[in-house]
């Protein structure tokens, strides 16, 4: 099995584990050593203070001095709902950058197909370009 099935069966593993019922949301990073990180977002009181589903394994990653080379994040509304990949939004994706516009992150296809596309597809004319 390649790095993206195995990142795409470590995220859906991980939300049916710590989310048998109702919503549940998990992030599965790949490093270059074939290191697999996963996380879920932290649930907090306030919604001012929440982060995404995907920083935890961002942080696991710098903690452990790894190289991130592929990103998915995938939720379900429900147990029964299908699961569904999340393109990584602004943020995260300048979170990413941080290992180059080369790091594919899975994004959402309307038919739901695993599609994995690097940095630089997904953001042409990001502002790294500018110090290059």
């Amino acid at each position: 099995m390649d790095m993206e099935q195995r990142l795409y069966q470590a995220a859906i593993k991980l939300i049916e584990k710590r989310y048998p019922t109702g919503w549940g949301g998990a992030a599965a990073m790949g490093t270059e050593n074939g290191m697999i990180l996963t996380s879920v977002a932290p649930e907090a009181i306030n919604a001012s203070t929440e982060l995404c589903i995907e920083t935890g394994c961002i942080c696991e990653a710098h903690k452990l001095n790894q190289i991130v080379t592929h990103s998915i994040c995938i939720v379900r509304e429900n147990a029964i709902s299908p699961f569904q990949i999340l393109t990584p939004c602004g943020v995260c994706q300048e979170r990413l950058f941080y290992w180059g516009p080369q790091v594919k992150a899975a994004v959402y296809t309307p038919d739901g197909q695993l599609r994995y596309q690097s940095l630089k597809e997904i953001q042409p004319y990001h502002w790294y370009q500018a110090y290059r």
